[in-house]
This record gives C-alpha cells, sequence and structure tokens, in this order.
C-alpha cells in the first residue's frame, strides 16, 4: 500500500469530529509492529504507537484523524477518496489525512533508527481540544515518554508546496466590550445617552488596530473586530447598550493585559466612561526554543524540504492554531510541515498525488538524518 493509497483509505472514514469512526484500529493494524497507549474520555479517543530501536532520540509525527463536516456543493463523494487527473478529492484529503498517511508510511517502512519513532493521533483537533492531545501528553508525562521532538503534518504550505515551515504559532485572545448608555425613543434623543453614538467615537481608535511591531517571527498583532450587538431591530428606539467582540492574533510582546490597557485607553480617548471589558486567552503563543538542539532539527527539516520539493522553507508563525501548541508547553521543541493548505475547510478539498509522496519522503529522509546525526 502507498502512501497515497493508505491516503484514499483513511479519508473513507467518516471521522467527524470526535468520532474516528473506526479509523483507529485501522491504523494500529497497519503499525502493528509498534507498541500502543490509548485514551478515551467524553468520546474523545487519542492514539499513541510507539517502537523503540535504540536508545537514542524519541521522535514523534503528531497530527489529528478527525475532520470538519463536508459541507457546500462537492463534485464527489466526500468520504470516497476520488482521484482526477493527479488530484485526489475528499474531506480531510489535505486537513490533516495527507499528512497522517505521509508519516503513517514513513514509520512503517523505517527499518532501523538509533532511538523511539512514534506516532499520536487525536480524533478532537478541530472540536474543542480538550481531551485530544492534551489528555495523551499528560499520559505520557507520567510515563516519563515525552518524545524530543515533535513533528506534527498540518498543511503548511501555501502558494507551493514547501514554502514554509511552522516554527510557532500565534496566540488568540477573545474580548467582549459593553458600552453602557441609557435608552429611549428615537423621537427624543436628547433624553437618552446613546451607546451608538459612543461606539462611533471609539471604533476609530479599535478597529484594525495595531497592538506591538512584531517581530523576526512574528507579526504585528491586530485587533479585529468581528461583531457589534445592539438594538431592538425597531426603527423607533433607542439601545441601552452595545457590544464590539473582537479577535488578537498575538505574538509573544502582547497579551491579555496589554490587550486590556490598550482598549481601555482608547476609551478613555474616546470619552467613554461607562463599560464592560472581558479578555481572555483562549490560545498561547509560541515559538521554536531558540536552542542548538531545537534549530538542528530546523535545519534539518529544512533541508529535506529543499532537497524534495526544489523550494527553501522560510519559517512562519502565521495562521489558526494547532494541537503543536499544546506540544510546546511540555516543553517539546516542535516544527510543523504538511501540504499545501489551499482548500482546507472548502468542499471539494484536495491534495495532489505528488505532494503525497514528496511528503512522505521528506519525512523518511528527516528520519535517516535524525538517525545520523
Amino acid at each position: 500500500m502507498t502512501s497515497t493509497e493508505l491516503l484514499k483509505k483513511l479519508i473513507s472514514f467518516a471521522t467527524l469530529t470526535p468520532n474516528e469512526a473506526g479509523s483507529f484500529e485501522f491504523i494500529k493494524s497497519y503499525l502493528n509492529d509498534f507498541a500502543l497507549i490509548e485514551t478515551e474520555k467524553e468520546g474523545v479517543k487519542n492514539l499513541f504507537l510507539y517502537k523503540k530501536f535504540g536508545s537514542g532520540s524519541h521522535i514523534c509525527f503528531a497530527g489529528h484523524i478527525d475532520v470538519v463536516p463536508a459541507g457546500g456543493e462537492w463534485a464527489s463523494e466526500p468520504f470516497e477518496a476520488t482521484e482526477k487527473d493527479g488530484i485526489i478529492y475528499g474531506r480531510g484529503a489535505a486537513d490533516m489525512k495527507g499528512g497522517v498517511s505521509a508519516f503513517l508510511y514513513a514509520l512503517k517502512h523505517t527499518a532501523s533508527f538509533n532511538g523511539t519513532l512514534s506516532t499520536l493521533i487525536t480524533s478532537d483537533e478541530e472540536g474543542d481540544a480538550i481531551y485530544g492531545t492534551v489528555l495523551m501528553l499528560e499520559k505520557l508525562k507520567e510515563l516519563a515518554m515525552l518524545p524530543d521532538f515533535c513533528l506534527v503534518a498540518e498543511p503548511t504550505c501555501e502558494a507551493s508546496f514547501g514554502d514554509t515551515i511552522k516554527v510557532g504559532r500565534r496566540g488568540s485572545i477573545n474580548g467582549r466590550i459593553k458600552i453602557i448608555g441609557r435608552g429611549g425613543h428615537a423621537a427624543y434623543p436628547e433624553k437618552s445617552d446613546s451607546p451608538i453614538v459612543a461606539l462611533a467615537k471609539v471604533l476609530p481608535y479599535l478597529a484594525n488596530a495595531v497592538l506591538d511591531i512584531g517581530d523576526d517571527y512574528f507579526a504585528p498583532s491586530k485587533l479585529v473586530i468581528t461583531d457589534i450587538k445592539g438594538g431592538y431591530g425597531k426603527h423607533n428606539v433607542i439601545p441601552s447598550e452595545v457590544e464590539i467582540l473582537f479577535n488578537i492574533r498575538n505574538g509573544i510582546t502582547t497579551d491579555t493585559k496589554t490587550a486590556k490597557s490598550f482598549i481601555e485607553d482608547a476609551m478613555e480617548k474616546a470619552e467613554i466612561q461607562t463599560f464592560e471589558l472581558s479578555v481572555t486567552q483562549s490560545s498561547n503563543s509560541f515559538v521554536i526554543e531558540n536552542t542548538d538542539e531545537a534549530q538542528k532539527y530546523f535545519e534539518m527539516l529544512k533541508k529535506c524540504v529543499k532537497d524534495i520539493s526544489g523550494i527553501e522553507p522560510r519559517p512562519s508563525t502565521a495562521g489558526g492554531t494547532s494541537d503543536a501548541r499544546f506540544v510546546s508547553k511540555y516543553g517539546v521543541g516542535v516544527l510543523e510541515f504538511g501540504v499545501r493548505n489551499e482548500t482546507i475547510h472548502a468542499p471539494n478539498e484536495c491534495v495532489s498525488t505528488d505532494e503525497i509522496e514528496k511528503l512522505t519522503k521528506i519525512f523518511q529522509e528527516f528520519i535517516s538524518r535524525v538517525a545520523k546525526n
């Protein structure tokens, strides 16, 4: 079974979060000479398969088997892999059963290594991720089996396969501002204190506001307003309050404290005194450690990608969140590399067989280089 055939098999499992839909039994049978650790809680299953070749480094390939609902109009069945002109269509083809199939093939066909090779696969990355990778990492810590390095096969590439390695991820800050006024009749605005007027004053300070200048790894953190709620759907009623929802994808120089301070300053400039503010960090930013060991893995992966794809990848922290953030919290060096992310979560999600074959070779070469070093 080639890695593309393996991908087609994985697509056939309707693994809607958090249902692994029998795919884990197939994966266990595929890596039947690997030892097994499993966890399950609240319907979320996690799989950890490992093989100890020697006493050297423990390298883990991580990913998720779950996918988002098919949604939209498809030209083919989303859970039946369809290949046309070298392109494989199906939900999860790129995000991220393509990456999983590539590293499963690489692991199965590794005959020798000087340490331990493993894979951590969860059924709840696209969901709340409460009992997914985090739960398995807790188990591995208890067993003193945390890896030395982890490679997550998320779809990282953008314009061309090979152009991007994720060396970290931005954090995500969510917030809510409630501007409180005094409602009334639209015919007598002088008797009201319209929060919408206050909203108009503060929006120029908040909308797409830049909170820091960024750094070598992170773009500037920007405050993005995602929703404004207020009023009663009536033309003749001035509302008593208005809510603003916002999100900040932050680097390591902006946190909830600095975000809160920035917003409070904006409210003061707009002369708004009566408001409520809540700011929460839903995921933390991280970047690969600046150590010789971490940089060694980055340079090895970069060399593998360039040799096989013909493109020298650039380091990036752009995009949304991934389970790499949980791995990083345990002090494990982590990088992400996978296929192009152009069609992820979209109808007719797809990946080229060329990308899958090259990704498989990159993972195989990476394992070989680690063994030699």
